[in-house]
């Protein structure tokens, strides 16, 4: 295993492979602030040759956190598929970037890989490519799942409505559910962040968004994003729950700052596979996002986008309906501008596709960041070439409760008739019947107004 490199004249050292993960990534003020990134460009493609040349064995061997240290590294290891990994392990990342580009290899076999894949050498060659091979190789693998309906079809664009309310006001939130399946938003699931994550509170919005779904017949599926532990007992006493949600980190250190374990997500699972009212078998929603574990001390020096990788890692372990990384959530001290959170965007949903993640994005920045709707309308435009399976989406881009910029409801149908792409089957189906879309697709001219649910 070689840890060195000469370019241009000088020679290059690195101590670890960590050291070489870390300084081949991408600028990330994250990276920075955490004092692993490199120091220049020169720098930055010293490690990229040196990642470039390592063998997937070698990143098995080296896991960016111990195996006896750490429940995430082996989730990962000991989920591997032993026979697949052996007929690969050989390879080096360049040649793996290679073959996951190549003309002639379709996405099924690309599937096929990946479960011979660690986290980190989903890292590794994620960092090997420029954002044209990201929108290119995200886009040859497709990922369905399936809880009342099924999402990650080839050619559709799927979104999640966001009715958040500054004070959980039910008649507020119910006004903005209407208003985002009158844009046709809301395939994915309808999904509330509480204010008030009280277990009494989340049983109420769980059958208030229940109610909602029943009385208008909405082909889709519900949650409440409280914590998993008050969704577990909410869903015990009765609550009507589609999909747990719970943050997920890429550390044990991480997940332990959540308030979760394998062992938790997996009795969660377990409950909603039991008591939950989803046809499943996908009842899980996890968010993510690059800088989670450097915000909790939990990084361990390892790099944002190694650490997110191990998210997908972990995650796909329990089989989930949904997951998303919230791209620019976290604020400048982890991706710093548009150009940070437009790779980091890309990044995340080429890792979760080959981690074989129904993988969404919520393409957001706060309001303390150099970056601007435009830039989020050129996000959401290149995610949907590269086959996102949904995207997030807000009244008029402007979440009130989280204070941050997502995108707009109308921007999701917008896309979809850009790019010629479709809802879910049976929601689109049910847009047709509410007369929010014409048999072309394209929207009414009375789609946008949530009285029309009113009649």
């Amino acid at each position: 295993m070689i840890l060195s490199t000469v370019l241009f004249g000088r020679t290059y050292q690195f101590k670890s492979i960590n050291e070489v993960m870390a300084k081949a990534n991408e600028e990330k003020s994250g990276d920075v602030m955490a004092g692993i990134a490199a120091e220049s460009a020169e720098e930055r493609v010293a490690a990229k040759v040196v990642l470039a040349n390592l063998t997937l064995e070698d990143l098995r061997n080296n896991p960016a956190i111990p195996y006896e240290q750490d429940e995430v590294t082996r989730i990962i290891q000991d989920s591997l598929n032993e026979k697949i990994y052996d007929s690969i392990k050989r390879w080096t990342v360049q040649e793996l970037r290679e073959k996951i580009l190549d003309y002639n290899t379709t996405g099924n076999d690309v599937r096929r890989i990946s479960r011979g894949l660690t986290s980190e050498m989903v890292a590794a060659v994620t960092k090997l490519m420029s954002n044209l091979d990201l929108i290119t190789a995200g886009n040859k693998i497709n990922v369905t799942a399936h809880c009342n309906t099924t999402i990650g079809l080839e050619g559709t664009l799927s979104a999640r409505l966001q009715p958040n309310h500054p004070s959980d006001n039910e008649d507020g939130i119910v006004a903005s559910i209407l208003e985002g399946l009158a844009y046709g938003s809301g395939d994915a699931v309808i999904g509330l962040n509480p204010v008030d994550d009280t277990l009494e509170s989340v049983k109420r919005m769980f059958h208030r968004l229940e109610e909602v779904k029943n009385k208008y017949a909405i082909p889709t599926q519900n949650s409440v994003l409280a914590h998993v532990t008050t969704q577990m007992q909410a869903i015990r006493e009765g609550a009507p729950a589609d999909l747990i949600f719970q943050s997920i980190a890429g550390s044990e250190k991480g997940n332990t700052a959540f308030g979760i374990s394998g062992e938790l997500i997996g009795e969660a699972r377990e409950l909603a596979l039991r008591e939950g009212t989803a046809a499943g078998p996908n009842v899980m929603y996890f968010e993510t996002g690059q800088g989670a574990e450097l915000s909790s001390n939990a990084h361990h020096g390892v790099d944002q986008l190694t650490l997110e990788a191990r998210c997908y890692g972990f995650g796909k372990t329990y089989e989930p309906f949904l997951v998303n990384t919230v791209v620019g959530f976290i604020g400048p001290e982890y991706l710093y501008d548009s150009k940070q959170v437009i790779r980091a965007g890309l990044e995340d949903h080429f890792m979760g596709k080959l981690s074989g993640l129904p993988m969404g994005v919520d393409v957001c920045y706060t309001n303390h960041m150099k970056a601007d709707q435009d830039d989020m309308e050129i996000l959401s435009t290149l995610l949907a070439q590269a086959g996102v399976n949904f995207l997030i989406t807000a009244p008029h881009g402007d979440d009130v409760m989280l204070n941050y910029q997502s995108l707009g409801y109308h921007e999701i149908q917008t896309l979809r008739e850009l790019l010629q792409l479709k809802p879910i089957k049976e929601f689109e189906e049910w847009l047709r019947k509410m007369d929010v879309i014409d048999l072309s697709g394209r929207l009414t001219k009375q789609a946008g107004d949530a009285s029309l649910f009113l009649v």
